[in-house]
C-alpha cells in the first residue's frame, strides 16, 4: 500500500458537551479548519474543484486550478487496490473537502491528500483501468477509460486532445519497444541510488506504461511484483546496498510463475512511497528518526492518515464519530459503549488513535468490508461463541452430498491419511485429523484413481479446493553426474647381479660355466655372489650382462645390471544421468555383484551377494526463484584384490545435500590420494660402499597419485504440462 499523505486535525476543547450533535459540529468545523490551514501553508495554486461525467464507457474528470499547472503531474497506478494516483508538486488543497463521491462506471471515489507543499488525488477504483491526462487552461483532463482499452485524452467539452494539445499522457508516451523475453515484456534495468536526506531509492525501467505494478509491505520488508513480466538474466541477482547509507540493506529480483517479484528489506525505522513516471517506477524508502524519550519506537504497523485529538472528559461515542467523520469509514458503534475519556494526541494516525481508544475503554472492533463494528471485547467474544455454536449445530443437520473426483496427476491411495481411512479404503480409522466430517465418509477406487465423498456441501467444497492445489502435474528435473577419476603414477627400479668363479687342480668355486678356448670346449666354475635384480610390481626390467674370462678360462667374473622406469597416466569418466518428478527420490545404478558365503545360525553356510556398483540417488527441490534443492547419494564402488575370505571391495562414496542454479554444475566432493615409497635391499656393508655400493643393493621408487572429483548438473525440464 502506498501511503495517501498526511492530514492535520486540532481538536482543542476544554469543555465538550455530552450532546451528540455537538461532536458532530465540532467534528466537521476542524476538518474544514485543517484543510483551510494546509491550503494555506502550501503554495499559491491550489485545487479548488472536481468535477466528473462519463462519456459512453469513459470518466471524464475535470479538476480545476487557480491557475495555470507549470508542469504535468506525477502519476501512478496500483493493481491491488486498484488506484490512480496524481501527484502535484506546490499546489494546496482549496476544496474544502478530503474525499468526493464520484460513483460513474468503475470509479468509486476520489482523496484529496496533503503533506507539506505537494498534493495527491487517489482515484479509487473497482478494477485497474487505463488512463490519460491532458492539461485545459486552468484544468486538468483525466479520461479513465472503462472499456479497457487505451484512453484517449479529452479536453473540458469531451472532444479528443491532438498529440500536440496533450504535452505528457500514459498513452502518448513514445517509448522504445519492450523487449520480449519467453513471449513477455522484460524489465529493463534495476538500479539504486542514495537521496541527499539519505532516502533509498530503487529505479526500476519498465518495459511500458501498461505494466501492472503491486507494491506492498509484508513485516518488515517491501515486496513489489510486476505482472506479466519476465526478468533478464543479468538482473536476476541479490543487491547487497548497506554500504550507502540509506535504511535498504539488500534488493533480491527473482522470477515468480508468471511474474517478477523483487523484495527490499531495509533496516531500522523507516517508511515507503512509491510513484511512476512514464516507465520509470521509483520505490523510494525513507529513514524515521524517533525520539529516543518517547514510550514506543516507531509507527510502521499504522499508514492512516495523520491527525490530533485534544479532548478532556469527552464521552467515547463522540471521539468514536469524529474518527469516522475524518476517515470516511461507516463505523457502528454497540449501545454497551459508553464512559467518558480525556486524550491529547498530536500528529499520529488515525488508525492508531483509534487502536488507542479502544485499548483504554476495552473495546475491540470487527471490519466487513467497509464497515466496521465497535463493541466491548467480552461482548464480540460471546457473540462469535453463539454463531460458531450455530453453525456446528447446522453442520450437524445439513443434509449430505455424495461427489467423485477424478485425479489425473496424484494417486488416490494419497488421500487416506487426509480422509482418516484404514488400510482397506473402505472404513474410518479415526476422525481426529481427517478433513471430512463427524457423519462424512469417503472410499477410495485405486483402479479409476477416484474419489468418492459422502458429506456436507461445505466439506466437498473444501475437498475440491485441496484436490484442485494438489492434483496438479510435478515438475520434472533431469540430473547429470560426472565422476572422473585421474591416475598418474611414476616408479623406478635398479638392481645388480655379480658373479665369479676359477677352477685349479684342487680347488674349484662357483658354477658351471661354458667356455670356447683355443683348445676347445672347456667347463668353467662360474656362480652369482650377489643376486639383487631388479623386481619392478609390474612389466619387466631390462638387462646388461658382462663376463669376463682369463686366457685359460679358469678364472671369470660376470655382471648383470637390470632396471625399469615406467610413467602411466589415466582417466575414467562415468556420468550417469536420471530424470525425476520435484520432490521424488531416483535411482540409477550399474555394477558387478560379488558372491560370498555366510554362516547362518545353523551352523550351515549360505550364498550371498555383495554389490560393487556406480549408483547414483538424488532427490530434487524445486524452489520458488528456479533454483535446484538437491539431495545426493553417490557411491563408485569397484572390485579390489583377492583375499582369504573372497573379494575385497574398493569404496568411494559421497552423502550431501546441495543447492545448485538451472543449468549450473557444482563439485560436491573430491578424493585426493598420494602415494610415496623408497625401498632398498642391500648387503650390510658393501652396499653402503660409495658408487660400487650400487652393485650390492637393489633400489624402488614410486610415486603415485589418484584424484576423484564429483560434479552434478540438474537441468529443469520445460514441458507443456509443467508450464500452466
Amino acid at each position: 500500500m502506498i501511503a495517501a499523505g498526511k492530514k492535520f486535525v486540532n481538536l482543542s476543547v476544554s469543555r465538550l458537551s455530552v450532546i451528540r450533535q455537538k461532536a458532530l459540529m465540532l467534528g466537521a468545523l476542524v476538518c474544514l479548519l485543517a484543510t483551510g490551514t494546509s491550503a494555506m501553508a502550501a503554495e499559491d495554486n491550489a485545487i479548488t474543484s472536481i468535477n466528473a461525467n462519463q462519456q459512453g464507457a469513459n470518466v471524464i474528470v475535470k479538476i480545476n486550478f487557480k491557475r495555470p499547472l507549470s508542469a504535468q503531474p506525477t502519476a501512478f497506478s496500483i493493481v491491488s487496490p486498484a488506484r490512480i494516483a496524481l501527484d502535484f508538486v506546490g499546489v494546496g488543497n482549496a476544496t474544502g473537502k478530503t474525499s468526493q463521491d464520484i460513483s460513474l462506471g468503475d470509479v468509486r471515489n476520489v482523496v484529496v491528500a496533503q503533506a507539506d507543499d505537494r498534493s495527491r488525488l487517489i482515484f479509487n477504483l473497482k478494477r485497474s483501468l487505463s488512463y490519460a491526462t491532458a492539461m485545459d487552461g486552468n484544468a486538468l483532463i483525466v479520461t479513465i477509460d472503462g472499456s479497457g482499452g487505451l484512453a484517449t485524452p479529452v479536453n473540458a467539452v469531451g472532444i479528443p486532445v491532438r498529440p500536440a494539445a496533450a504535452a505528457t499522457t500514459a498513452a502518448a508516451v513514445a517509448a522504445a519497444p519492450a523487449p520480449l523475453l519467453n513471449g513477455k515484456p522484460a524489465l529493463r534495468d534495476i538500479d539504486f541510488r542514495r537521496g541527499t536526506a539519505g532516502e533509498g531509492r530503487v529505479v526500476i525501467d519498465l518495459p511500458n506504461t501498461q505494466v501492472g505494478v503491486d507494491v506492498r509491505q509484508q513485516g518488515q520488508t517491501i515486496v513489489v511484483d510486476f505482472l506479466k513480466t519476465s526478468l533478464p538474466d543479468v538482473l536476476r541477482r541479490k543487491l547487497d546496498v548497506g554500504d550507502f547509507g540509506t535504511p535498504v540493506k539488500t534488493i533480491t529480483t527473482v522470477t515468480q510463475g508468471e511474474n517478477v517479484r523483487m523484495i527490499i528489506e531495509p533496516k531500522g525505522l523507516w517508511e515507503q512511497s512509491a510513484y511512476q513516471s512514464d516507465s520509470q517506477l521509483v520505490i523510494e524508502v525513507k529513514p524515521i528518526k524517533e525520539d529516543p524519550n518517547k514510550l514506543a519506537q516507531g509507527t510502521q504497523g499504522y499508514h492512516g492518515d495523520k491527525l490530533s485529538l485534544n479532548f478532556q472528559n469527552v464521552e467515547v461515542r463522540s471521539v468514536l464519530q469524529v474518527i469516522a467523520d475524518f476517515t470516511g469509514l461507516n463505523i457502528i458503534t454497540s449501545d454497551t459503549v459508553g464512559g467518558n475519556l480525556t486524550l491529547r494526541l498530536k500528529d499520529v494516525p488515525w488508525d492508531q488513535a483509534l487502536d488507542i481508544v479502544m485499548q483504554a475503554k476495552g473495546l475491540d472492533m470487527r471490519k466487513n468490508g467497509s464497515v466496521i463494528w465497535i463493541a466491548p471485547k467480552d461482548e464480540l467474544l460471546t457473540k462469535e461463541k453463539l454463531e460458531l455454536e450455530q453453525r456446528s449445530q447446522i453442520a450437524e443437520l445439513e443434509p449430505l452430498r455424495t461427489e467423485s473426483f477424478q485425479l489425473n496427476y496424484q494417486k488416490a491411495e494419497a488421500f487416506k491419511k487426509v480422509f482418516g481411512l484404514d488400510d482397506a479404503g473402505g472404513g474410518s480409522s479415526g476422525k481426529k485429523n481427517s478433513i471430512l466430517s463427524n457423519r462424512g465418509s469417503a472410499v477410495i477406487d485405486p483402479r479409476t484413481n477416484q474419489l468418492f465423498v459422502t458429506d456436507t456441501p461445505t466439506i466437498l467444497q473444501n475437498i475440491r479446493n485441496l484436490v484442485q492445489k494438489i492434483d496438479i502435474a510435478s515438475r520434472q528435473v533431469l540430473i547429470e553426474a560426472r565422476m572422473v577419476e585421474a591416475n598418474d603414477g611414476f616408479s623406478r627400479n635398479l638392481g645388480a647381479k655379480l658373479g665369479f668363479g676359477f677352477n685349479s687342480k684342487n680347488v674349484s668355486s662357483g658354477g658351471t660355466q661354458t667356455a670356447t678356448t683355443t683348445s676347445g670346449t672347456l667347463p668353467v666354475i662360474a656362480g652369482n655372489s650377489v643376486n639383487l635384480p631388479a623386481a619392478p610390481s609390474t612389466g619387466t626390467a631390462g638387462s646388461v650382462a658382462l663376463t669376463l674370462f682369463n686366457s685359460a678360462a679358469s678364472k671369470f667374473i660376470s655382471l648383470e645390471l637390470s632396471a625399469l622406469e615406467a610413467d602411466g597416466q589415466g582417466k575414467i569418466i562415468s556420468s550417469p544421468r536420471v530424470v525425476t518428478a520435484d520432490q521424488q527420490k531416483a535411482l540409477i545404478e550399474q555394477g558387478t555383484e560379488i558372491p560370498y558365503q555366510n554362516a547362518t545360525s545353523s551352523g550351515a553356510t549360505s550364498v550371498e551377494f555383495k554389490k560393487a556398483n556406480l549408483k547414483l540417488e538424488v532427490t530434487p527441490q524445486i524452489t520458488p526463484d528456479g533454483n535446484v534443492i538437491l539431495t545426493v547419494d553417490v557411491t563408485n564402488d569397484s572390485v579390489g584384490a583377492t583375499v582369504p575370505g573372497g573379494v575385497s571391495i574398493n569404496t568411494k562414496h559421497v552423502q550431501t545435500q546441495v543447492q545448485v542454479e538451472n543449468g549450473g554444475t557444482v563439485v560436491i566432493g573430491g578424493i585426493y590420494t598420494q602415494t610415496i615409497s623408497n625401498d632398498v635391499n642391500k648387503v650390510p656393508l658393501l652396499g653402503d660402499i660409495p658408487v660400487l655400493g650400487y652393485l650390492f643393493k637393489q633400489s624402488a621408487v614410486v610415486n603415485k597419485r589418484t584424484e576423484l572429483l564429483i560434479f552434478l548438473t540438474p537441468k529443469i525440464v520445460i514441458d507443456r504440462i509443467a508450464g500452466h
